[in-house]
């Protein structure tokens, strides 16, 4: 008499090792870039087994992709800090942003950058599943500048002739070429020249 049995199941992914591997993902992206960065160093900075990398993540670019999750993850904190800080008005909101990135950038060494945008000038043309999440994610951090401009613009505290959604999406745009200036640099001209256009000119009455 023939007997069934269950299929044997292996042990349950640690997830510990996940957020081991994405922490050492975050780190190697940021400073090498997505090419130069291979599994067999993101094991080793996180100091788990190779095999266990597949456990998690059945190829790089869906592990590429996770890490740009887990970086905007990261990003929102501050997001919702500074932008949910109502004790400020709306433009003070998205000036007070800047400037603790200025600052950031400027105590890091002007290094390295945004991932989501050296990202997109690295692989943006040759993953398309990337691609796509690092659109997901630059429309979300764009739509909290909208929230934030559009509420400006029903207080009266800037005018109506652009749309917040414009105004969001340019003022992110500038932010991401004056950070490619300041790795260049290595100062943070590109910086302050970025805070000096939009808020003295751009976004003054």
């Amino acid at each position: 008499m023939k007997t069934s049995s269950a299929p044997r199941r292996g042990p349950k992914p640690d997830q510990n090792t996940r957020v081991n591997l994405v922490q050492a993902g975050l780190s190697a992206f940021h400073s090498d870039g997505y090419a130069a960065t291979g599994i067999q160093g993101i094991v080793a900075l996180a100091n788990v087994p190779k095999g266990s990398f597949y456990n998690h993540f059945p190829s790089k670019e869906i592990f590429g992709s996770s890490i740009v999750d887990a970086y905007f993850e990261r990003a929102k904190v501050r997001l919702d800090k500074v932008f949910g800080n109502t004790r400020l008005s709306p433009l003070a909101r998205l000036a007070a942003y800047f400037d603790e990135l200025i600052a950031q950038f400027s105590e890091s060494g002007f290094e390295k950058g945004c991932l989501l945008g050296n990202l997109s000038a690295e692989i943006a043309d040759h993953s398309e599943a990337i691609r796509l999440r690092l659109i997901e994610h630059f429309d979300a951090w764009s739509k909290i500048l909208e929230d934030c401009l559009a509420q400006a613009q029903t207080q009266g505290e800037l005018d109506t002739s652009l749309t917040a959604a414009s105004l969001s999406r340019f003022i992110l745009s500038a932010w991401e070429g004056a950070l490619l200036r300041m790795r260049v640099e290595k100062n943070d001209r590109a910086l302050v020249e970025f805070k000096l256009y939009i808020f003295g000119k751009l976004l003054s009455r």
